[in-house]
C-alpha cells in the first residue's frame, strides 16, 4: 500500500513539477528563415502563391500521397495546406495536422520590384497548449521546420536564379 502511494505521489509531483517548467516556455512557436534571391519580387512571386507551383521547389511535393486540389488547397500526406491570405508581398497558408492542430505560414518578399535582390522570409508560427509533453515537444520545432524551410528555400533560389 505504502509503495502505491509513494508512486502515485511521485507520479503527481513530477507532472506538477514539468508542468510548472512549461509554463516558462512561450505558448507561440516561431520557427523563421530567410534567403537573398537576385531577381525581381514578380519572378519569385509567380512561385509562390500557387501551390501547384510549389512541386518545382519544394522537396516531397512529387510523392504519391500529395493532393493538390486548386491553386490555393492541397493535402500533404495528411496535412491539410490552403492559402488563406495574398497581398502584393505576402502568402499566408494554414498547415492544418492530422491531430487538428494548426500552424500559420507567412512567406514575406522583401525588396522593391526595380531591384534585383529580394529577401525571402518564411514563418510558421504555431499556438501551443498548456500540456507539459506539446510544451517541450516544440522545442524540436526549429531543428525540424527550420532544417526543412533551409532546404526549400534554397530549392526555389536555385530554380529561380537558372531561369
Amino acid at each position: 500500500m505504502r509503495l502505491i502511494r509513494f508512486t502515485l505521489i511521485s507520479i503527481v509531483v513530477l507532472f506538477a513539477i514539468a508542468s510548472l517548467i512549461g509554463a516558462l516556455l512561450p505558448p507561440t512557436v516561431l520557427v523563421s528563415r530567410a534567403e537573398n534571391m537576385h531577381v525581381s519580387k514578380d519572378t519569385i512571386f509567380t512561385y509562390l502563391q500557387n501551390i501547384q507551383q510549389w512541386k518545382t521547389w519544394m522537396d516531397g511535393m512529387d510523392n504519391v500521397p500529395v493532393q493538390v486540389y486548386n491553386p490555393h488547397k492541397a493535402n500533404f500526406g495528411g496535412t491539410v495546406v490552403e492559402i488563406t491570405g495574398i497581398t502584393d508581398s505576402t502568402i499566408i497558408s494554414v498547415w492544418t495536422l492530422q491531430s487538428g492542430g494548426t500552424q500559420t505560414s507567412t512567406m514575406r518578399l522583401i525588396g522593391d520590384s526595380l531591384q534585383k535582390v529580394t529577401v525571402v522570409q518564411w514563418q510558421f508560427e504555431q499556438k501551443i497548449k498548456w500540456y507539459p509533453w506539446e510544451k517541450f515537444g516544440s522545442m524540436m520545432n526549429d531543428k525540424i521546420l527550420g532544417t526543412m524551410m533551409e532546404k526549400n528555400l534554397g530549392n526555389l533560389r536555385k530554380l529561380i536564379e537558372r531561369n
